[in-house]
């Protein structure tokens, strides 16, 4: 039993540690009722907003559904998977250091013990792209749902250098 308790307790500690690297917090933006309750929370989708925390002038948006009811209300209900992504410029892209391809940019929990949403990011080289993709995972099984959003990198205002995304990633 005790061993049980003890692969729970690891499993519970690597699913929620998140890198150094990885975004805070994100911003609430908004919430809106999907699903009535007579007695407990509704049903709702919340989007959120958030910066890539090593590529400045870049902000992500993302919608997700936040489950009501008695379970929502006590924190135990295990969230869908059903997760969209909108990232854009938002200023002069400026890279703060190199990075993995597929690094981790914000990690949330989505269940009590084993269940995670993940925004990660590359770089297509080719286009001079910055690709970040939504998706959640298990430890034992993870879901294909997914959403995928692009940001070219493009000059601003009077700044008109241009990085390659290509220089910053890790190889």
């Amino acid at each position: 039993m005790r061993f049980v308790l003890a692969c729970l307790a690891a499993a519970f500690l690597v699913v929620s540690a998140a890198p150094s690297h990885a975004a805070d917090e994100p911003d609430l933006i908004f919430k809106r009722s999907t699903v009535f309750k007579w007695l407990t929370p509704n049903d709702k989708l919340a989007t959120y907003g958030l910066d890539d925390p090593e590529v400045e002038g870049v902000a992500c948006h993302f919608t997700v559904p936040e489950r009501g009811g008695f379970k929502g209300w006590i924190g135990v209900a295990e969230e869908v998977s059903d997760i969209s992504l909108a990232c854009r410029q938002i200023g002069p892209i400026k890279f703060k250091n190199k990075f993995e391809q597929g690094e981790d940019v914000f990690r949330q929990r989505r269940s009590l013990f084993f269940k995670k949403m993940q925004i990660v990011r590359g770089c297509d080289v080719k286009r001079n792209v910055l690709v970040y993709m939504v998706y959640s995972d298990r430890i034992i099984e993870g879901s294909p749902k997914n959403s995928t959003s692009s940001v070219p990198i493009m000059p601003w205002g009077a700044d008109a250098a241009i990085q390659k995304c290509a220089d910053f990633v890790q190889k």
